[in-house]
């Protein structure tokens, strides 16, 4: 018998990674999926075992397939289908520490940006 798969844009939107499938293919498109290391096509196939890495909000997500769906289901089953080994998210403290520009402020200033890349430690 074989092995049941589901494309990565749908997995992603059936366990409820992404809230559409449509914003599950965009991020495919744009080079922000990858299955087992390598860049995915929204059509692409996973299986159980794989490791998919998307950005989500800014954020980077590393799970670990553990069910294959095709159907979105419910936050409860979602959690099953799934393996979450992402880092944790960074403390509160440090996003505050970020200076954010006003709106229309335009391009920042040399100094500004030396500032900002000291704040973030590069």
């Amino acid at each position: 018998m074989a092995e049941p798969s589901a494309r990565v844009d749908s997995w992603i939107w059936s366990v409820r990674l992404l809230k559409t499938r449509s914003a599950a293919a965009s991020a495919c498109r744009g080079g922000h999926v990858k299955v087992n290391g390598t860049p995915a096509k929204p059509a692409q196939h996973v299986a159980i075992g794989d490791e998919i890495r998307l950005r989500v909000g800014g954020r980077d997500r590393i799970v670990e397939v553990a069910r294959v769906v095709a159907k979105r289901v419910g936050p409860a089953v979602a959690a099953e289908c799934l393996i979450d080994r992402s880092p944790p998210p960074p403390p509160k403290e440090v996003l505050a520490a970020l200076p954010l520009r006003d709106r229309g402020a335009g391009r920042p200033t040399k100094r500004e940006r030396r500032d900002t890349d000291r704040l973030r430690g590069r």
